[in-house]
């Protein structure tokens, strides 16, 4: 675990055991990123989790912490290793001792090109994109239990209906929101459990595809949009505040797409 906002806290900065936690995985960039500013905004700590960003994690962290001291730290963790995700967990209350919502916002999407048609590549994709989500949300449950937490995974709207030549990712994301479902009864009355589906919010990254790079290709997804447009990270905050705020929803995945799922 790497924790330099920690080491950095004053005495004085331990004071409010009242306020809200929040573990937000792959949280040092894109829309993990701007969930974290959000939550801040709104008095959470947070608990940054990553695996390779850990420069933009300290980056993350310290620009929270300038802005309010010790309210943001660090916890580094493989989510491929079933193991590590069980260290992540205990790190994460061991933070602040508590935590009130657990957003697994964390994922690999690449092709399935990128991976050996193994069967060790399809467990790989599993544990980092459900199964970590599984693993966290049980470890953290007698805590989140106690809170009236909340937890929120980041599905996909092809979860539903597949992408082409995105196979593992697709069906890691169908097991990811199956677990909203289930989870949400299992863990009801006292957490609740719903997921996000986000559309054409930003463009892939490290795809090691060029065609996603082309703005040809964007002007024909875009054209398979309702709205016409890409959208926006702020969608998916709202979004977020509204699944955190409603205390009668349960169960549910949002898609916020622009509508591309109807098109799909």
């Amino acid at each position: 675990m790497h924790e330099p906002a920690l080491s950095r806290k004053s005495k004085n900065a331990m004071n409010n055991e009242q306020q809200p936690v929040a573990l937000i995985t792959g949280a040092a960039q894109r829309i993990g990123r701007a969930m974290a500013f959000e939550l801040h905004r709104k008095g959470f700590k947070i608990i940054v989790h990553c695996q390779r960003s850990l420069e933009q994690a300290t980056t993350l962290a310290d620009e929270l912490n300038a802005h309010s001291e010790n309210t943001a730290c660090i916890v580094q963790a493989d989510l491929s290793d079933a193991n590590a995700v069980v260290t992540l967990a205990q790190s994460a209350l061991e933070a602040w001792n508590r935590i009130d919502v657990l957003i697994n916002n964390a994922s690999e999407f690449l092709p399935d090109k990128n991976y050996e048609q193994t069967i060790q590549a399809w467990q790989n994709v599993q544990q980092i994109n459900a199964g970590s989500a599984w693993q966290l949300s049980k470890a953290l449950a007698p805590e989140l239990a106690q809170r009236q937490g909340k937890i929120i995974n980041l599905i996909d709207i092809y979860a539903d209906r597949p992408l082409r030549n995105h196979t593992l990712y697709c069906a890691s994301k169908a097991s990811s929101a199956m677990l909203v479902k289930s989870l949400a009864l299992e863990l009801a009355p006292d957490i609740r459990v719903n997921g996000i589906a986000p559309g054409a919010i930003l463009w892939p990254e490290n795809q090691n595809d060029p065609a996603v790079e082309t703005s040809e290709y964007q002007r024909e997804l875009l054209s398979r949009i309702p709205l016409s447009r890409l959208g926006d990270v702020s969608d998916i905050c709202k979004t977020m505040h509204f699944i955190i705020e409603c205390d009668y929803l349960n169960g549910q995945i949002i898609a916020v797409d622009g509508g591309r799922s109807l098109t799909i």
